[in-house]
């Protein structure tokens, strides 16, 4: 496929309606899922990459098995981060195996690198949340205010899902909390006399005390410190 990207974290020409994979997924679950949904193209050498939804839109595929293994799946998260020629998407198996892995792994995702994370319970949800990108991606164009309000909420609901996962909060307070306070930003930045009118004390001693031993443990060249989730 003409412009493959030499470094394997840069820019690749994927034609509307296509999605380009890495040769890894050739005979997968998730790829077989996708075959006769979605035009798919498998190449070599695109690591750290799964998947390429568009020339600067890609996939990184967590799997249940990565999670469980440990860290090591940073590094990949890391070196398209830090590209900044890329909008990686972080695609994760959140499954019973893997459940107690996905706070640390969503803090560091979310938190330090300021990434959009999307958890699934199987690579067959992944598969139908990847034909979805590109269909949407397929229908308009590049430069279509629609395009860029897509992407928006797919930001949003990773965002709604983060707040979520901070202990105390829940789906319930989840939404009120992002009412006052509408991005990670502000809600980290929050005090706990600010938040207790939202969801009380004992919940607002949980969230100061969740972003506050998070920005203590970012000390890598990696982290923002406060970041917002990414919607380019």
């Amino acid at each position: 496929m003409e412009g493959n990207a030499a470094d394997g974290a840069g820019p690749m020409y994927v034609p509307f309606g296509h999605i380009v994979a890495n040769e890894k997924w050739r005979g997968s679950h998730l790829a077989q899922e996708m075959q006769g949904k979605i035009k798919l193209v498998f190449e070599d050498g695109l690591a750290p990459v799964d998947f390429y939804l568009s020339s600067r839109s890609c996939i990184l595929y967590i799997t249940e098995a990565d999670l469980i293994a440990g860290n090591g799946y940073r590094k990949r998260l890391v070196r398209v981060r830090n590209s900044g020629k890329l909008q990686g998407i972080v695609v994760v198996e959140k499954t019973q195996m893997s459940e107690q892995y996905f706070p640390a792994m969503q803090k560091f995702t979310v938190l330090d690198l300021g990434m959009v994370l999307l958890p699934v319970a199987s690579q067959m949800e992944a598969s139908c949340l990847l034909i979805q990108l590109v269909q949407e991606q397929a229908k308009e164009p590049s430069k279509n205010p629609l395009l860029r309000k897509k992407r928006a909420l797919i930001s949003e609901s990773a965002l709604l899902r983060t707040v979520q996962q901070i202990p105390g909060v829940g789906k319930v307070k989840a939404p009120l909390l992002l009412q006052r306070f509408p991005s990670l930003q502000q809600l980290s930045n929050a005090s706990i006399q600010e938040l207790e009118p939202v969801v009380g004390q004992a919940v607002a001693q949980h969230i100061h005390a969740f972003f506050t031993q998070s920005r203590h443990r970012c000390g890598g060249p990696v982290c923002t410190g406060n970041v917002l989730v990414s919607s380019h």
